[in-house]
């Protein structure tokens, strides 16, 4: 081998360690600040590396564009996507070992006119929230657990992105492994925890196995629940009602801005009034909430001991019974919906208990009074 192939290969060594040492730095960085997703924005001359610290974008970190390009690709790289594919928007999963712990790391790439941008959602494996300290209101817990005792049925959880509607499932699932000893497949894309108690599934559609093809198989594997991760099109939404229709329990998520909208959906995906009537047995609308400090009251200061801390708690909208009837009754047009405690009010009651910030309910509620 000649001075100058040794050279040059002492210096694509040395680049790429240097981008392996960058990932690891900023995922590390994100890690220890309990950060829940990382964003690499690339701009015209340079590019912006941010962290989601509750709900708001930290800046972090600038690098040179060229950077960013290499970073993406070992990111890529590491989660077996198409580094050559840059026009379209893939994603991807990888497992992180960061200080003796286990990360599981969600990326999304989509193309931008300033090439391609990367999100990275950061899901600890070990981390598990006790199901006792899971809503911010105990009430809602046992009803949530109650809801697990049905045989059959189709249980919704909606919510937008980064409410907690995943983290909820897989507690919802994790606690009826374990009292009802009952037979849990998943379906997921991707499986963002791995759970011993459950069996779990991931769609991978170059092999053929969508939502629609995996729920089929399943139904097969004779399940006592099924866990779908999304209900995103009308061939899903029509097997797992026809799922539940058979005698399973089925849990699934979809976005809806509250409980009453999911009702609306499954019609528009194409499930008939009686189907609808038949297999759903409650829907939920979900949204994380920032509590207040007990010690600084607001913003925390560097030298509070819960500095850092995670201070966030889930709260929940619940309609089912009685309610769920009458809103469907509602959607088709029979009669009037009549009320039921929305988020709105559950986080009105948290802001007078002096649980939740004030300015939570600006950020979550759309007033329609004030639009």
């Amino acid at each position: 081998m000649s001075n100058k192939q040794g050279i040059k290969r002492k210096v694509v060594f040395t680049i790429v360690s240097d981008i392996e040492l960058l990932a690891d730095r900023i995922i590390t960085d994100a890690v220890r600040n309990q950060a829940t997703d990382i964003h690499i924005v690339p701009r015209r001359n340079d590019t912006l590396i941010q962290i989601r610290l509750t709900n708001k974008l930290i800046p972090r970190l600038c690098l040179p564009r060229e950077e960013c390009d290499r970073l993406i690709s070992h990111f890529k790289f590491s989660a077996n996507m198409d580094i050559g594919e840059r026009r379209r928007p893939q994603s991807g999963s990888i497992l992180y070992e960061i200080g003796g712990s286990l990360m599981g790391i969600r990326l999304s790439t989509l193309p931008s006119n300033n090439t391609e941008s990367l999100v990275i959602r950061l899901l600890p494996q070990q981390e598990q929230i006790p199901f006792s300290q899971f809503s911010l209101f105990p009430s809602m817990t046992r009803k949530l657990l109650a809801l697990l005792k049905h045989a059959h049925g189709l249980i919704i959880l909606t919510g937008p992105t980064g409410s907690g509607k995943t983290t909820t499932l897989y507690s919802l699932l994790n606690e009826t492994a374990h009292m009802f000893q009952r037979s849990v497949i998943t379906l997921e894309d991707p499986i963002e925890k791995n759970y011993d108690t459950v069996l779990q599934v991931q769609v991978n559609e170059k092999a053929g196995v969508t939502y629609a093809t995996g729920l089929k198989a399943i139904l097969r594997h004779d399940p006592d629940i099924i866990m779908v991760g999304e209900i995103r099109d009308s061939e899903t939404a029509k097997i797992a009602v026809r799922a539940s229709l058979t005698g399973h329990l089925v849990l699934s998520t979809m976005h809806t801005r509250d409980a009453r909208g999911a009702v609306y959906r499954l019609h528009e995906f194409g499930v008939n009034w009686l189907e609808v009537e038949q297999t759903l047995i409650a829907v939920t609308a979900q949204r994380l909430v920032e509590l207040t400090c007990p010690f600084c009251k607001d913003e925390c200061t560097p030298f509070c001991h819960s500095y850092n801390r995670w201070k966030r708690a889930s709260v929940f909208e619940l309609l089912s019974g009685k309610n769920l009837c009458a809103t469907m009754k509602a959607a088709k047009g029979e009669k009037n919906a009549i009320p039921y405690r929305t988020l709105k009010d559950v986080i009105r009651k948290g802001i007078a208990l002096g649980y939740i910030k004030e300015s939570e309910y600006e950020r979550l509620v759309y007033d329609e009074e004030t639009s």
